[in-house]
C-alpha cells in the first residue's frame, strides 16, 4: 500500500481496488471475464480470491458528507471505505438464511470470498454490552443451519462467535460451558460440511488467556474440525505479538492456521489495556493475505473501523457508527497517510470522557454490530 500516491483519493475506486487486489495475491486471469480458483480443501481460502466489497458503507456516506466541507477528512474516510471489512450476522438479522443468501450468490457470480461473523450464541458478552443472543440451545443450532443453507454452494469465511471461548468461565456455570463448547462443536462441523466454508473460532487475543488455556477451549469447541482460529478481534494488540500468541496455540493445535484482525491495531493497545472504545488508537495493516507466515491465512478488517464498542468511554451502542473516531483511526494510521502523501500526527494522550457505565446492546436493528473484547 506504500506504493498509493497522493492521488489515490482523487483516482476511480477501481483503481484502489486494484491495490487491495494485489494485496490479497490476485492475479491477472482475476480480471473481468474470469474467475479465480475454487478453494481447496486444506489450503488457504483468502489466497487468489478478493475479498466481497460493499460499495455502500457508513464510510463511504461520510466521505460523501464531508467532500464538500472537509475534503481532508473526506479522504481519509474514502480509505477505509475501499477496504474489505466483515459481514456482522446475529439476533439483529431479520432472516439470516436469506440474508447470507442474498450475499453468497453474488460472491459467487464475482468470484469473491464472503467473510462473516456469525454472531448469536446464547448468554452472548455475558450480558456486556453486546448483550444478546437466542435464547437455548436448540434455537442456535437450527439458526446455525439457517446460516450454512444460506452459504449454500459459495465460498465463505466465517468468524464463529466472537468472545465466547474467551468469556467461557466468567458467567457460565459448568453446565452452560459444556453446553456452549457443544454448541461450538456442533457450528464447526455443520458449516464445515462439504468443505465450501473456512471456520474460524474465535480465540480470543494475546493479552487475555495463555496459550495453553485457549488451546484446550478450542479442542474442545471442535478445533479438529475448523480451518483454524481467529485472534484479536475488535481489539487493539499489535500483530507481531498476536502473530507470536498465535502460533504458540497453533503448536498445540495441531499447527491450525489463523487470522488475524488488524482493523483496529496500528497503534496498539493502551497501556491499560482498555477495550471498550480507547482513543488515539490508529487502522492497522490493510486486508491481505500475504502475512510472511504460513502459519498466517490473512489478516483483516474483522471489526468494522468506527462502529464503537459499546456505550463506554464517551461512545454510543455497540455497533453503531461513529464518525469522530472513525476519523481518529484513520488520521493515525500508517498507511493511510502515506496513501495520501501525508503525515502522522504526533501521539497525543488519550481522551478520558466520562465513561457510560450502562450495559447497552445494539438496537434489534442495527446494521452489523460489531463487539468489543473483554480484556
Amino acid at each position: 500500500m506504500s506504493s498509493w500516491s497522493s492521488s489515490s483519493y482523487g483516482s476511480s475506486r477501481r483503481l484502489l481496488l486494484v491495490a487491495f487486489s494485489t494485496g490479497l495475491g490476485i492475479l491477472a486471469g482475476c480480471a473481468a471475464g474470469s474467475r479465480p480458483p475454487p478453494v481447496e480443501p486444506g489450503a488457504n481460502p483468502f489466497a487468489g480470491r478478493p475479498l466481497r466489497w460493499v460499495e455502500s458503507t457508513n464510510a463511504t456516506r461520510q466521505a460523501e458528507a464531508w467532500r464538500r466541507d472537509q475534503p481532508d477528512d473526506a479522504a481519509y474516510m474514502e480509505l477505509l471505505a475501499e477496504q474489505p471489512v466483515a459481514l456482522w450476522y446475529g439476533d439483529w438479522t431479520p432472516s439470516v438464511e436469506e440474508a447470507i443468501r442474498g450475499v453468497t450468490f453474488e460472491t459467487r457470480r464475482r468470484g469473491e470470498l464472503a467473510l462473516m461473523v456469525l454472531y448469536n450464541i446464547p448468554n452472548r458478552d455475558c450480558g456486556q454490552y453486546s448483550a444478546g443472543g437466542v435464547d437455548d440451545p436448540e434455537t442456535y443450532r437450527r439458526w446455525i443451519r439457517q446460516a450454512k443453507r444460506g452459504i449454500g454452494r459459495g465460498a465463505a469465511a466465517v468468524i464463529l462467535e466472537p468472545d465466547a471461548l474467551g468469556l467461557l468461565e466468567d458467567c457460565l456455570n459448568p453446565a452452560k460451558q459444556r453446553e456452549r463448547l457443544e454448541l461450538l462443536s456442533d457450528a464447526v462441523q455443520v458449516l464445515s460440511e462439504g468443505g465450501g466454508v473456512a471456520v474460524y473460532i474465535d480465540a480470543g487475543n494475546a493479552r487475555w488467556h495463555p496459550p495453553e488455556e485457549m488451546a484446550r477451549r478450542l479442542r474442545k469447541a471442535g478445533i479438529e474440525h475448523a480451518r483454524g482460529f481467529a485472534l484479536n478481534v475488535s481489539n487493539y494488540v499489535g500483530t507481531e505479538e498476536t502473530v507470536a500468541y498465535g502460533k504458540a496455540i497453533s503448536a498445540l493445535v495441531g499447527d491450525k492456521p489463523f487470522v488475524v484482525d488488524t482493523s483496529r491495531n496500528g497503534n496498539g493497545p493502551t497501556e491499560d489495556l482498555k477495550w471498550c472504545n480507547p482513543r488515539g488508537r490508529a487502522v492497522g495493516r490493510p486486508p491481505t493475505s500475504e502475512t510472511g507466515d504460513p502459519s498466517v491465512d490473512a489478516f483483516l478488517w474483522i471489526k468494522v473501523p468506527g462502529e464503537s464498542d459499546g456505550a463506554c468511554n464517551g461512545g454510543p451502542a455497540a455497533g453503531a457508527w461513529w464518525p469522530e473516531v472513525a476519523l481518529e483511526l484513520a488520521r493515525n494510521g500508517t498507511w493511510t497517510n502515506a496513501a495520501l502523501g501525508r503525515q502522522p500526527p504526533r501521539p497525543e494522550p488519550e481522551a478520558k470522557p466520562e465513561d457510560d457505565a450502562r450495559l447497552e446492546s445494539a438496537p434489534p436493528n442495527a446494521p452489523q454490530p460489531s463487539p468489543g473484547p473483554r480484556r
